[in-house]
């Protein structure tokens, strides 16, 4: 599990900042968390090692695409989030675009824990 704090507001750009008082609430208000993101990867273990994935190279890989880019930053100021409204539904899908290109099909789950009551999950879009 990797940890970042960051800063934010929910707002939608469409919305004028009334209609996005009300239906934000005090999440209208800049506030920040200390959010906690897990990244699951899969893959067929390798038979020499016995691992599936190097999890040093996902580790280093995290940090680089992601952390360093939102620990201790607003978020609507990040521009690899630009664009998304930083529920914890929005970083989810936000982080799974960022980090499964150079997962090399492996990555199965982004989950991002806000607080102690919400984690939000994104698997990926799938075909219907």
């Amino acid at each position: 599990m990797y940890h970042f704090s960051a800063g934010h507001r929910l707002e939608n750009p469409a919305l004028d900042a009334e209609a996005n008082a009300r239906l934000y609430g005090p999440c209208f208000r800049p506030h920040g968390h200390n959010y906690y993101v897990e990244v699951t990867v899969a893959g067929v273990p390798d038979a020499l090692t016995g691992m599936a994935v190097d999890l040093g190279q996902v580790d280093a890989l995290v940090t680089e695409r992601l952390l360093a880019h939102v620990d201790h930053r607003t978020l609507e100021e990040v521009a690899l989030l630009r664009g998304v409204v930083s529920t914890g539904e929005g970083l989810a899908r936000a982080f799974w675009d960022v980090l499964v290109p150079a997962l090399d099909g492996r990555l199965v789950r982004v989950a991002v824990v806000e607080t102690a009551k919400n984690r939000f999950e994104y698997h990926g879009e799938t075909e219907t």
